[in-house]
């Protein structure tokens, strides 16, 4: 591992990777009905301090994803193996986590699937994609920015939880109690 990886224009870069999770994420949105998209991306109950987080946190990530993309994978090396192992669980479990959201009524907080271990399993899908990719190029630096993206993200998934005890009340306090944020860790 690099505090900062030879930065340059190439095939084997981290960018391909990040395209193929884009891909993968909007081929799944694409296929999920609009009420459900609706519900995903629903910030109306977003306080102006949640907004501007969001805000920072998307300036981060744009640096991220820049510094990602610019640098080769380490192909042949251990930490490509390790890294590439976490980005494929995590895709497959952000994949899976949205056709589980999908297929949760409308009346209901999701609950089903992956939703039986985390209350929020696209997150920790993604919290496998980003250090996965971020190990597969062999940066500290990315991944030292990762972790203030994922910070601020987490902003994001407490205000969709108050958003959830908000419309779905008692239901999801109790589904909170029985199942933790994220996998083994509330």
């Amino acid at each position: 591992m690099d505090w900062v990886p030879e930065l340059g224009l190439g095939w084997l870069n981290g960018w391909l990777p990040a395209s193929l999770y884009a891909v993968a994420l909007v081929a799944t949105i694409l296929s999920l009905p609009r009420d459900v998209v609706h519900r995903l991306f629903d910030t109306s109950t977003w306080t102006a301090g949640q907004n501007r987080s969001r805000r920072y946190g998307g300036i981060v990530a744009v640096a991220l994803v820049s510094l990602i993309s610019l640098s080769p994978l380490k192909v042949g090396q251990p930490v490509f193996y390790l890294g590439a192992a976490l980005y494929v669980l995590g895709v497959i479990g952000v994949v899976l986590a949205l056709l589980n959201f999908r297929d949760t009524p409308l009346d209901r907080p999701a609950a089903n699937g992956l939703y039986r271990f985390s209350r929020n399993p696209q997150s920790v899908g993604l919290g496998l994609v980003g250090p996965g990719t971020c190990i597969a190029i062999g940066s500290w630096l990315a991944l030292l920015l990762l972790v203030v993206v994922a910070r601020i993200y987490h902003k994001r998934v407490l205000a969709e939880e108050q958003a959830c005890l908000a419309q779905y009340g008692d239901s999801y306090r109790s589904y909170m109690q029985r199942v933790p944020r994220y996998l083994l860790f509330y």
